[in-house]
């Protein structure tokens, strides 16, 4: 894929990336994902590690966008005390539903299952997971009054993969395993029989006009 200036840069301070960064990179950019999901590369952050390589995503379906989200792979050759390994996946998901189903007091918990679920639920071990859920409504008034009001989720997360052989971890299926978390957020069926391990969200919204 073309890349924008900026984006999926993988260069660190010490010059080329380490192999087993590389390695990451590559296997992420080798995943094959459901139609649904459009992923492109997107500018990294450049102050939570020496290494990072970000991409963004969109729920796609008939051209109405259903959820997004922004992943990102961060790695410290040195190893982190918090991460307790040297490389960490940090994630944004964003979908608008409901109002009603916004103001569930078990909303928050049942989005976190959805990710700690998706990982499982692909066979990955992860450790260290932290995370937000964040629920916010809008109202709109005056010369707005006519917009019906919109409520959003937002899971912030983060986790340690476990690493593989050479140091690598299988981040071609934590990817495919965070579009599994997409995928549902966005009110979609499993891709296959098998693939979801909790409870889908009722009252899904409508898709959203981009």
């Amino acid at each position: 894929m073309d890349e924008p200036k900026g984006a999926g840069d993988t260069t660190g301070p010490g010059g080329t990336p380490p192999l087993p960064f590389r390695a990451a990179v590559d296997a992420l950019r080798g995943a094959r994902l459901r139609p649904q999901i459009e992923v492109d590369p997107t500018p990294a952050p450049k102050r939570l590690a020496p290494y990072a390589y970000a991409l963004e995503a969109a729920v796609v379906d008939d051209e109405e966008d259903l959820a997004d989200g922004r992943l990102v792979l961060l790695h410290d050759p040195a190893g982190h005390d918090a991460w307790r390994g040297t490389f960490r996946l940090v994630t944004l998901v964003r979908a608008e539903l409901e109002p009603e189903m916004a103001a569930d007091p078990l909303l928050p918990d049942v989005c976190w299952s959805w990710l700690t679920g998706a990982l499982t639920a692909r066979g990955l071990a992860f450790g260290e997971p932290s995370g937000t859920v964040t629920r916010a409504s809008s109202h709109y008034f005056g010369g707005l009054s006519e917009r019906p009001a919109a409520s959003q989720i937002e899971i912030r997360a983060s986790w340690t993969p476990r690493e593989g052989l050479g140091g690598v971890p299988d981040t071609a299926t934590h990817l495919v395993a965070w579009c599994d978390l997409l995928a549902q957020v966005a009110g979609l069926p499993p891709a296959a029989p098998g693939d979801a391990s909790v409870v889908t969200l009722p009252q899904r919204r409508g898709p959203q006009s981009r």
